[in-house]
């Protein structure tokens, strides 16, 4: 019997018996480090968009400037809170698994999609731990996608490296990684 994780492989065409590993990011709202710096600008941009629209509608001002603001309240309410439920809602959408050479990555919903990262092909594969024993195996040099990293600031060759996202037994799963990495 597959469980759901198997089966969403199976539709593109991946057999169960190649599945060395199945698994998902942990689910809910998640907060990182990242965070920390992200949310107090959050609040003053959304706070300063707040009172621009107050002001506008208050002061009787052209319709434009009243319109002018909704985008900017929109983008503020995201980065407060929505990038969160965004975040938590891909994240129970997503799936992980490895075969003997590679790390697969599928995005449920809206059609789908999978990532295949072809693994001995890969020079770099890294492990960030929490404390927990979670953590996140990226696939190569460059930055993580993210709210902060998705621009390739600073990212010693501009790309947004293939991840796996906050994975339960993150050394286990890295283990599994390397061993895949190797040539046959």
């Amino acid at each position: 019997m597959l469980t759901q994780d198997q089966s969403a492989f199976t539709r593109y065409g991946i057999a169960p018996n190649d599945l060395l590993w199945v698994g998902r990011p942990a689910t809910g709202i998640r907060f990182t480090r990242a965070d920390l710096f992200a949310l107090p600008f959050s609040l003053m941009w959304c706070g300063f968009a707040i009172f621009w629209e107050a002001l506008a509608f208050r002061s009787g001002a052209p319709f434009f400037f009243r319109l002018w603001g909704i985008p900017f309240v929109a983008i503020g309410l995201y980065m407060v809170g929505g990038r969160f439920f965004w975040d938590a809602y891909r994240r129970s959408k997503t799936r992980y698994g490895i075969t003997f050479d590679s790390a697969l990555i599928i995005h449920e919903g809206g059609g789908g999609s999978i990532e295949r990262v072809y693994l001995p092909a890969v020079q770099t594969v890294g492990l960030e731990l929490s404390e927990d024993g979670s953590g996140t195996i990226t696939f190569g040099e460059g930055v993580r996608s993210g709210w902060l990293s998705a621009q390739p600031w600073g990212s010693p060759n501009g790309r947004i490296v293939p991840a796996f996202y906050k994975v339960p037994d993150a050394r286990g799963v890295y283990e599994l990684c390397a061993k895949a990495q190797r040539p046959r």
